[in-house]
């Protein structure tokens, strides 16, 4: 008895297929079924060709295929409108850097500009192939950020601003926590995350650094264990944070998360460029998840090829993920970026392959997020969002090794189309769900009138005339 076909929506087919299933498949002249949201068929051409009945087929066989990638750790607002916008001087500290020019560019923007932001991040995402993304916690207008992603397309997991820690010794601390703690209750009710069929949604994303009461940091982690989510948070970019962790607790910050009960598997921690032995010991043991931006760290001087302990991660199986952190929209870069430099930091070549790199921003990050059920590979059953990568191009050339080539040689601009749920958000370059002319031009109105209003002077590197 002959079996009935696949029913499909869509068929791409004869693409390269980096599938990053359990055993590392490459499937060259091969072939991917989606049905709704979700792959329902993943082979060969010429075996999906007889079992897959589909609406459109997509000619693949110029393209590599994979999963959409993970930016783990990105500012959605603040950056996008006002990049360009030099942060303070050269004689300003980077606290004053942070107090005086960053927190207020990014507080001075309104609803509609974080809306805007949001799409600009979104757009950039997409371009580059990122299908997912986990805010850093400093949107101050969730409910207008939630509403232009959902416009975009693109999956994530958002919070808003949340310190919770009374710089003013008069302030009541108990009080300024409560705060706090109503904000992470609030946004997590109104965006609940129900898992694999949610797209957006609110996670406890705190600032971190030395911003967060103990108190603030117990209900992050309650509430994610609770509803099934995940704490993320800024730690340990340079020595400030356990120069501060150190004068109040006599404990690094790392040591200081574990012994409030805080540190677990439902806790990812972006940077951690300055951590020490010990705290790795502690981050293996809890199994936390780790966020490098090696961009951030490059350009922010964090010391990271004398001082950081990412290889180490790595060999000693921390689910260690990539950030951009608003710097770069280019998950892979990221990736590329970071193998380079501790391949010359420990002067060894072959540390971090290109299996590394491309599992960073796959399953890493999907496993780290509790969503690896239904993101980071290409296989049957888990959500339809996906990458076309165009091969005809000079970086390419012939495809012999597509990961080895995708990881370190290839384009980053040769994104060609991105599907997110089974719907193609990104066609032959461009982004089908947002009007890319007006959200550019607006952006760049809105930019200006953000730096109008903080007030703060425009530094530029050489003089204009």
């Amino acid at each position: 008895m002959t079996e009935a076909p696949i029913a499909a929506d869509l068929l791409i087919s004869g693409a390269t297929l980096i599938t990053m299933n359990a055993e590392r498949q490459v499937i060259e002249d091969g072939a991917l079924a989606v049905a709704g949201d979700r792959i329902v068929a993943v082979g060969k051409r010429e075996a999906l060709a007889r079992t897959v009945q589909a609406k459109e087929v997509v000619d693949g066989r110029r393209f590599v295929a994979t999963p959409g990638f993970v930016d783990a750790h990105i500012h959605i607002t603040g950056d996008p409108l006002t990049r360009g916008f030099a942060r303070g001087g050269p004689d300003d500290n980077w606290g004053d850097k942070l107090q005086k020019w960053v927190i207020p560019i990014f507080k001075a923007q309104t609803a509609e500009d974080e809306k805007l932001s949001a799409q600009c991040a979104a757009l950039a995402m997409i371009r580059y192939g990122t299908t997912t993304f986990v805010e850093a916690g400093t949107v101050c207008h969730l409910d207008a950020v939630m509403e232009g992603l959902d416009e975009s397309g693109v999956r994530g997991r958002v919070g808003e601003w949340v310190e919770g820690r009374a710089f003013n010794p008069a302030d009541d601390q108990a009080k300024v926590s409560a705060a706090a703690i109503a904000i992470l209750e609030s946004e997590v009710e109104r965006y609940p995350d129900r898992g694999g069929d949610t797209r957006l949604a609110a996670w406890p994303i705190l600032v971190g650094h030395s911003t967060n009461s103990d108190d603030v940091w117990r209900a992050a982690r309650r509430l994610a264990d609770e509803r099934g989510l995940r704490v993320s948070a800024h730690m340990s970019p340079r020595a400030g944070d356990p120069e501060w962790f150190l004068a109040q607790y006599n404990r690094r910050p790392l040591e200081h998360l574990a012994d409030i009960g805080v540190l677990g598997e439902s806790v990812m921690l972006t940077h951690l460029a300055n951590i020490d032995e010990s705290e790795l010991d502690l981050l293996v043991g809890a199994g936390a998840g780790a966020i490098h931006c090696p961009h951030a760290a490059l350009q922010g001087g964090f010391g990271v090829s004398r001082i950081g302990l990412f290889p180490e991660m790595l060999d000693r199986g921390v689910n260690l993920m990539l950030g951009t952190d608003g710097v770069a929209a280019d998950i892979l870069s990221s990736g590329r970026l970071m193998a380079s430099l501790f391949r010359d930091a420990r002067c060894d070549q072959d540390l971090m392959p290109a299996a590394a790199v491309l599992e960073m921003a796959t399953l890493n990050a999907a496993r780290a997020m509790g969503m690896a059920g239904d993101i980071g590979s290409l296989e049957a059953g888990k959500k339809a969002d996906f990458v076309l990568h165009d091969t005809w191009l000079p970086e390419w050339g012939p495809v012999f090794d597509a990961p080895e080539q995708l990881a370190f040689s290839a384009p980053p601009g040769g994104v060609h189309s991105v599907w997110i749920d089974g719907v193609r958000v990104l066609e032959d370059g461009r982004a089908t769900l947002l009007d890319e002319d007006r959200i550019l031009a607006d952006a760049r109105q809105a930019g200006r009138a953000v730096i109008a209003r903080t007030k703060l002077p425009n530094r530029t590197s050489w003089p204009v005339i």
